[in-house]
Formats: C-alpha cells, structure tokens, sequence
C-alpha cells in the first residue's frame, strides 16, 4: 500500500517513528476490526469519537496514527509509535486518499445518480474486470468516508477503479468528484431521492450536475431521456443513451423482458443480460458506451454481463415457503425504482399470485404523501395484493382504490403482524416483492417467509 514515512509527506508534523519506512497494508476506522499494520484514523462522529481507542487500535494491528491536534494524545502510548497530527482526521482521511489515488494512478470511473448508480457500478466493474484489473465501491461506501475508503483499499495494482458518488445535499459529491478526478462520469438518472433537501428536481439534477467538477473531460455518459440533461448534449465527451431515437447518440431498440434476462439492441449488436427490467437495460447502455471508450469489444461486454454480480439485498431471489419466491430489494426506495420494481413483477410471468410489501421511502419531504400516492400509478390488476406498513407507505393504498378495487389493500402498523399474514397466503405460485428505504429494515420479514 504505502508507508509511513511517505504520510510525513502529506502530514509535516509527527512524532515517534514518522520517518521510518514501516509498512502501511490496510486502514482502520473501527477498532472492533481487527487490522494487521494498519494506519489508525479516528474519526468524530454525532455520537461518538474515536480517538478515545487509540490503545485498542494497536492491540488489533495498527502500526501509526492520525491524531487531531485539539485532543491530548494518550501518555501510555509507545514513544517510538508513529503518529501525524492534523487538524481534522476526516480530511485528513480524504487527503491520504487522494494521495494513495495519485500513487496507484487508476482509470477513475465516477458514477452517480438519483437511482440504479449501484447497480450500474456493479455492471460497469463486471465488465472492465474482462480486461482491466478493476477495483470498484463495496456495498454502500459511496460518501465522503465511504469513498476515501473505497480508494484506500485498492490493490497497487488496480488498473480501473469504480467509484459510486452518493450524497444527500448540495456540495457533497462535488467534494467527491474533486477528490477522485474521474476521467469517465456516468449520471444514471435524475429521480425524486433527496427532494426534502434540494427541494426540487432541478436541484437535483444541480447537485447530481457536481460529478462534471473533478472530471477529467474524457467521456460523460448521461441519460439522454432525461429533459433536466438535455443542455449538456453538445458539451464535447458527452454521451447521451436512452430510448429516444431523436436526442440519444447510444440508442436502446428492440426491448425483450423475459423473467430472468433481458434482450436488447443498439446499434446493429445483441446483447442479453442476467437481469430483468427497462430500467436496468437502460444502466446497461450507460456501461456499452463507456466500454466501447475503453476499448472493449462487443463480445467483451457480453461476457462481462454474463459474470455480473449484484450488491446484497438489490432484488434478491430466495424460495420461501411452500416453494414461493421472494424478492428482497428493501436496500433501498425512492419512487422511481420503487415503479420500476413493480413494473418488473407485473412482467413476471412464473408466478400468477402477485403480492407487493411496500415500505416508507425516505427524505421526500413535504413530498412524501404525494409521490408515494403516486407509485399506485403503475399498480394494476396484475397485482393480486398489496400490503404496506410505515407513516406514508399507506397514501399507496389510497392511490390504488382510486382506480382499482380489485386487489387486495391492507396497512400494517407491526412487521410481526404483516410477516404472519403474508405467510398464511404462500404457494408454489406466489411471488412477493419486499421494496422500502433502508431505514424500514423490511428484510427482518425474511424470517417469517423463508423456510427455516
């Protein structure tokens, strides 16, 4: 990875063995790992702060630190113990990033988007890894901690490196972009996710915008269906991909859904992949034009599709009980995905008993009632039930009876309850979609409708 006398280049002031060329191999943040010569960087957190375990840290491996300046430093700590003293472990968190990122000199791919960035991350790794040695996000670290991490665990080696920009405000992922320097950027879609910050889809669209800020004006790929993008159709790189004939320079023709894949063409090339969905079709035209940037051939991209492996709980298969099946994709919610989803179980076509669990989509704001009203839109009479739980996941149901008083409509207030009531329905031929934001952690129903 690096060693310790190269962080007295980034960090001028220390103490102990600061310039000594000790090996640094892995980072640590949270004592409760244990890490083999590591460098311990202890943040400060709402609720806690971890300079307070700096003793726990070298038990479990740590072999130097970074050490705010306005905190005392242990007395029981070894003299020789190499620590750098900042003036704020989180930047200086982002700046030894950014340093190992120079060091390595990886292709940066920077994507980001209201909705399917992880999936798109995990397709765009699945394929450059065919010719590239191909680093990418690990489940949710997309933040400004989780990213610097990300890009700290890189191999030496990394020759791409994949990485997811989330946020929750304006600001945040021009901090990121600026930090990484993507040479390729991919705006998946510009959705409803954070509208109780950024107020509307405009705003959005700004903050998603921040990702053009640290680009290194390669090639920026972007949802050409999207109005709020249409400005940036002429900025040189830019690569519009949808549906649209008109306004796409990547076009997407001859849709075929199928239960476990789907078919498409662009250009005069099939291409087949292991998932279900219009949406994800749509992420997969995002990962063909940059591929095709970097080189890849179209038999490349296909074989990439082909070993594609999705992040936990983003529309997981289990068998439930009575040879049912289950799909968990309660990671995460927003309205768009949430229709998307259901869209997607409507097509499905083994099983003819079709139950939706609905959750609580979060940070929708003064929004909330309205846009989870609005997901009823999609909800036809494919659907047998629909069950919701949650303060707003019941303004669902009330867009249903509007229009539909067919299918069966009921609202929990308990998990425990709505778990036993969907296990008394289960067959050979139900599915169930599980679809909330994380914060509802609608997987704990795993336990009622799988068998033990």
């Amino acid at each position: 990875m690096f060693t310790v006398n190269e962080l007295s280049a980034i960090f001028s002031k220390g103490r102990g063995a600061a310039h000594d060329a000790i090996p640094i191999k892995s980072v640590m943040t949270d004592t409760r790992v244990e890490k083999k010569q590591s460098l311990f960087i202890p943040l400060l957190g709402e609720n806690h702060d971890a300079h307070g375990f700096l003793m726990e840290a070298i038990k479990k491996g740590a072999v130097a630190a970074l050490w705010q300046k306005d905190h005392d430093l242990p007395r029981e700590i070894p003299t020789e113990f190499p620590v750098f003293f900042v003036e704020d472990t989180l930047q200086a968190l982002q700046e030894t990033s950014s340093f190992y990122l120079r060091k390595v000199n990886p292709t940066v791919i920077g994507i980001t988007g209201s909705n399917g960035k992880t999936t798109t991350k995990d397709l765009t790794a699945s394929v450059l890894q065919v010719k590239y040695r191909t680093h990418k996000t690990a489940g949710n670290f997309n933040n400004h901690v989780g990213m610097p991490l990300t890009i700290l665990s890189m191999p030496l080696d990394t020759e791409v490196a994949v990485l997811e920009m989330g946020m929750s405000g304006a600001g945040e992922i021009s901090l990121l972009s600026k930090l990484a320097e993507p040479r390729h950027v991919v705006i998946t879609n510009i959705g409803e996710s954070h509208i109780e910050y950024l107020g509307t889809r405009e705003g959005i669209a700004k903050a998603k915008l921040e990702i053009l800020e640290g680009w290194g004006g390669c090639s920026f790929i972007y949802d050409g269906d999207e109005p709020l993008l249409s400005d940036y159709y002429k900025t040189p790189g830019a690569l519009a991909c949808g549906f649209s004939s008109s306004r796409n320079d990547v076009v997407i023709t001859d849709v075929v859904l199928e239960e476990n894949r789907s078919l498409f063409t662009i250009g005069s090339q099939r291409y087949e992949l292991p998932v279900s969905g219009k949406h994800n079709v749509k992420n997969a035209s995002y990962i063909i034009a940059l591929a095709a940037k970097m080189g890849l051939t179209s038999a490349e991209i296909q074989a990439g599709f082909q070993q594609l492996q999705m992040s936990g709980m983003r529309y997981e298969k289990h068998v439930g009980k009575e040879g049912s099946l289950i799909i968990n994709d309660a990671y995460n919610a927003s309205p768009t995905s949430m229709k998307a989803t259901i869209e997607m179980i409507i097509q499905l076509t083994s099983k003819k008993n079709k139950i939706l669990i609905l959750g609580d989509m979060f940070e929708l704001g003064s929004h909330a009632d309205q846009l989870h009203k609005e997901v009823s839109s999609v909800i036809t009479s494919e659907i047998d039930a629909v069950y919701t739980i949650g303060s707003h996941a019941g303004q669902i149901l009330e867009g249903i009876k509007e229009n539909n008083t067919e299918i069966e409509l009921k609202h929990f207030k308990e998990k425990s309850s709505l778990g036993q009531h969907v296990s008394q329905q289960l067959s050979a031929d139900t599915v169930v979609l599980i679809k909330a934001s994380r914060g509802m952690k609608l997987e704990a129903l795993l336990n009622d409708l799988l068998n033990e």
